[in-house]
Order: structure tokens, then sequence, then C-alpha cells
């Protein structure tokens, strides 16, 4: 866990309230250089409309939910975030692991969060059919149930505008370009927003 560089005379001090994101190889950026991925957008994007918050990326490739809530409590109590910000559950629904596994750790996260004084913005992800289509869209789902029963801030699907487009995808066909982190950061911003406070 590291706390983004963040430089000039608007730094957010190390009082400063913080927005720690748990995610996984998306929101590591993985396959780019360390200012190209949307959390240090977040903190550029942040300071320059006046934020004061401190961002904490948390985030590590290849994580899963069972891995994310294994993290989180020391996470939590390191950085004493006041906005959490869940981006796991990718790496479940492609290795094809229970839902209700995905469900009930995605759950215990945000309870963790909110008991720790924090608010949380729940990012919500979709699978190819590879384990066939009931399952993707029971993954999908559930993201949308979570949401709804713990009247989240929410983002259905974050890679929404870059999935398909093209040149927004490395080769893998997995993890977004520097093209796209852009993108997906004003895809997060507006339900972001209703957690910020200046």
């Amino acid at each position: 866990m590291f706390a983004l560089p963040i430089l000039g005379s608007a730094t957010p001090t190390p009082t400063a309230p913080k927005i720690l994101v748990l995610g996984d190889s998306i929101s590591a950026g993985y396959g780019l250089a360390a200012n190209e991925g949307w959390v240090s957008l977040l903190q550029n994007r942040l300071k320059s409309q006046g934020y004061g918050y401190r961002v904490v990326n948390a985030s590590v490739t290849g994580e899963t939910t069972t891995g994310g809530l294994a993290r989180l409590p020391r996470a939590l109590s390191l950085h004493r975030p006041v906005i959490v910000v869940i981006e796991l559950g990718g790496n479940d629904g492609l290795r094809g692991l229970p839902l209700e596994t995905s469900r009930a750790n995605l759950q215990k996260m945000i309870n963790l969060s909110r008991e720790a004084g924090a608010a949380v913005l729940l990012l919500g992800m979709k699978i190819p059919p590879n384990y066939g289509p009931r399952y993707a869209s029971e993954f999908e789902r559930l993201y949308a149930d979570l949401a709804r029963r713990n009247n989240l801030a929410f983002e259905p699907f974050f890679l929404d505008r870059v999935a398909l487009a093209d040149g927004m995808m490395q080769d893998d066909g997995i993890h977004p370009t520097a093209k796209a982190q852009p993108i997906m950061l004003e895809t997060l911003w507006p339900p972001l927003t209703r957690l910020l406070r200046r």
C-alpha cells in the first residue's frame, strides 16, 4: 500500500482526509506508467478542483475479493480513510469462483469500511460469458444488489466506455490502455462526487 506522490504547494498534508482505493490490476495500473493510471489521475483531479483529499492506492494485481477482505482491516487502521472505493471481483468472475463467496466478501468489506467511519463507492464489473450467460448475468447483478441494499454510491460498469472501444484495451484484452484511463475516471467521477466534501 502506498500514497501516490503529489507535488506542488497544494499538496495534501499527511492529516488530509484520505480516499482508499482497494482494487485489482485495473486500479493498480497494470502495464502503465505510475502517473498514467486512473487513481493517479484522480488525485490530480481532486487537487485541480480544490479538494484536499489524499488518495491511497491499495490495489494489487491479481487480487480477489477474498484477498481484498483479508487486507482491508489493516488498510483501514493504517490510513483511516473517509472514503473507500472498492474495485474488486473481476478476478473472482474470471476464475469462476462461487458468486455467494464474492457477494459475502464484498458485503463484509462494505461493513468494515462503514464501521471504520468511511463512505463507500462500489465499482461494478462485467465478465465475458466463459462460464455461461447465467453466471455472467448473476455476477453483474450482485453489484447492483449490494449497492441497492446498502444505499451505496455506485458505478454499474467501470469499463463501460472503454471495454469494446478501439485502442482502449491492451493486447491481453483485459487491461485498459493509458488512453482509456481519463475516460474511466470520468465514468466514476459522478458517483464519487456524492461523497466528496470541500
